[in-house]
């Protein structure tokens, strides 16, 4: 499937800082530079990725130890073989909850109707794990043993 999609033309606002890029991969492998979001409970580090799900280019949680990827979608955890990883060193994260979606907050997807999709990260079982900021429904999706879970606190990745 292609990567292109109209939804591409999101600059960052002129306030943010750096660059980055998105780098197509499979089977769990991240390139030199991915962000590291977090680690999971295995131990293995967690990198911030984005794969397509039907019509929606979703953020996810990519996982060497796995490999794969792993995305929240319609109430369940889907595993990606086929993604990209973020590649920069001008990320951070700040906390936020609901649907509050900070002015330099990265817009990592879309779902199908075109709603923006973003990177958030929570802690969950002694986990740092990544998921799906989805602003309409005011929570982060997390993918966690088959299933979508929702989080209304979290941290969401900036540029800058």
């Amino acid at each position: 499937m292609s990567w292109r999609h109209p939804s591409w033309s999101w600059v960052p606002p002129s306030q943010c800082s750096g660059t980055f890029e998105w780098i197509e991969e499979r089977d769990g492998r991240v390139p030199h530079r991915a962000v590291m979001a977090g680690v999971d409970k295995d131990g293995g580090q967690i990198f911030v990725g984005r794969a397509w799900e039907h019509d929606d280019l979703l953020p996810v949680k990519v996982t060497p130890n796995h490999r794969c990827a792993f995305a929240s979608y319609e109430g369940r955890q889907v595993e990606k073989d086929y993604y990209q990883v973020l590649i920069s060193d001008h990320v951070s994260w700040r906390p936020t909850s609901g649907g509050n979606i900070p002015p330099d907050a990265v817009r990592v997807g879309h779902t199908g109707d075109g709603e923006p999709l973003y990177v958030g990260r929570v802690y969950h079982e002694g986990t740092l794990t990544v998921g799906k900021v989805h602003p309409s429904h005011g929570c982060c999706y997390i993918a966690w043993s088959g299933d979508e879970l929702k989080k209304y606190d979290y941290e969401i990745m900036v540029l800058g």
